[in-house]
C-alpha cells in the first residue's frame, strides 16, 4: 500500500525535504513524514509504503525515552488537536504527523560513531583518523570502538555536510553550547545502544540535531531512526567486514551494484527492493519497541 501524499493547500509549506513536508502554524510547525527514500543525496522514484511511519513513530518512541535527558520539540501527536485544514487530510496525516514547537535549529549535526564502519572506516583506512580523532592501529572494519566518538558535520541548507572537528564546532556555535551537545549526544547514543542490545540491534551510529528553544538546548528532527543510523542486527554480527542492516544501507549497497553514478537520473527500484526495505524499516520497528506499527495504527 502507498499512501497518497498530503496536499494541505490551505496551510503554508516551508519547507519540502527529501523526506519531510514542513508546515508553518504561526509558533508551531507541522512535520508530515513522507515515504519518499534518499539515497546519495537524490530522492528515488519510488517510495517505500510505511517508511514515514516508522520514521515518525520510532522518533515519538525514542523522544520520550530520552526525555530526562533532553526535552524534544514535540508539542502535539493527537490528529484531533490538529487546526481544521490538517484534520481534513487525516488518512493522509495518520501516522506520520506531528507539530512541534518552533525551534532555532543549530547549524550543526551531532554524530556518535560506536563502531568504525562507513565513511569513518574509509577515514580510518587513509589516515588513521576521524574527523581528526587518532585511533589505535589494527582496527577492523565494523569493530567496535573502545569509546563511542563525537564526530560533529555541518549542517549544510544545499549540497553535502562537512565534517568538522569538535574545535571547530566550538568556534562556531560557541564552546559552551558546543560541550553540552556533545555530552547530551553522548548520553543519548549510550542509553539507545544498551536498550537496542536487549532487544537483538546494534547500533553502530546516529547523527542527531538540536535547537534553541525559549533559551534552552532540546532536540530536534528525528531520532535514532533507520534513516539517522546505523542498525545492524546482533545474530549476524562479526567485525572485519561490512554488516547486514535494518537501515537504508542495504538499499545504498543495491544502488551501487547497479554502477549508477550517483550524479544522474536515479534508477528505479524493482519491486522485491522495495518490499525488502520497508520489511526491515517495519522489522526494527518492531524488535526496538516490541510492537507491530501496523497493528498498533490500525492498519492492513
Amino acid at each position: 500500500m502507498i499512501v497518497k501524499e498530503s496536499r494541505l493547500e490551505k496551510l503554508k509549506m516551508i519547507s519540502k525535504g527529501k523526506v519531510r513536508d514542513i508546515y508553518d502554524l504561526d509558533e508551531k510547525l507541522l512535520i508530515v513524514t513522507t515515504d519518499r527514500m534518499s539515497a546519495f543525496d537524490r530522492i528515488l522514484h519510488e517510495p517505500i509504503p510505511y517508511k514515514g511511519m516508522v520514521l515518525n513513530n520510532l522518533s515519538l518512541f525514542w523522544f520520550d525515552l530520552m526525555k530526562d535527558i533532553i526535552p524534544n520539540h514535540v508539542a502535539e501527536t493527537d490528529i484531533e488537536a490538529f487546526p481544521e485544514e490538517a484534520r481534513s487530510q487525516k488518512e493522509a496525516l495518520y501516522g506520520r504527523s506531528v507539530i512541534v514547537h518552533k525551534a532555532e535549529p543549530l547549524k550543526v549535526e551531532c554524530i556518535v560513531r560506536g563502531y568504525i564502519t562507513g565513511s569513518g572506516w574509509n577515514s580510518y583506512r587513509k589516515k588513521g583518523e576521524i574527523c581528526g580523532l587518532r585511533l589505535p592501529p589494527g582496527l577492523k572494519e565494523s569493530e567496535m570502538l573502545e569509546e563511542p566518538l563525537f564526530t560533529p558535520t555541518t549542517k549544510a541548507d544545499e549540497g553535502h555536510d562537512e565534517n568538522i572537528t569538535f574545535d571547530e564546532m566550538k568556534k562556531m556555535i560557541g564552546e559552551s553550547l558546543a560541550e553540552e551537545l556533545k555530552e547530551k549526544s553522548l548520553t543519548i547514543y549510550l542509553r539507545a545502544r544498551d536498550y537496542a542490545a536487549q532487544r537483538g540491534i546494534i547500533i553502530a551510529d546516529t547523527k542527531m540535531e538540536f535547537g534553541i528553544y525559549k533559551g534552552s538546548v532540546i532536540i530536534i528532527d528525528e531520532l535514532l531512526t533507520p534513516d539517522s543510523s546505523r542498525f545492524w542486527p546482533a545474530r549476524f554480527y562479526e567485525a572485519g567486514r561490512s554488516q547486514e542492516s535494518f537501515d537504508k544501507q542495504y538499499l545504498r549497497d543495491w544502488l551501487t551494484g547497479t554502477g549508477w553514478d550517483k550524479d544522474s537520473d536515479p534508477p528505479h527500484l524493482p519491486e522485491e527492493v522495495v518490499r525488502k526495505t520497508q520489511d526491515k524499516y517495519l522489522e526494527a520497528y518492531r524488535l526496538l519497541t516490541g510492537k507491530d506499527l501496523l497493528q498498533e495504527l490500525g492498519i492492513g
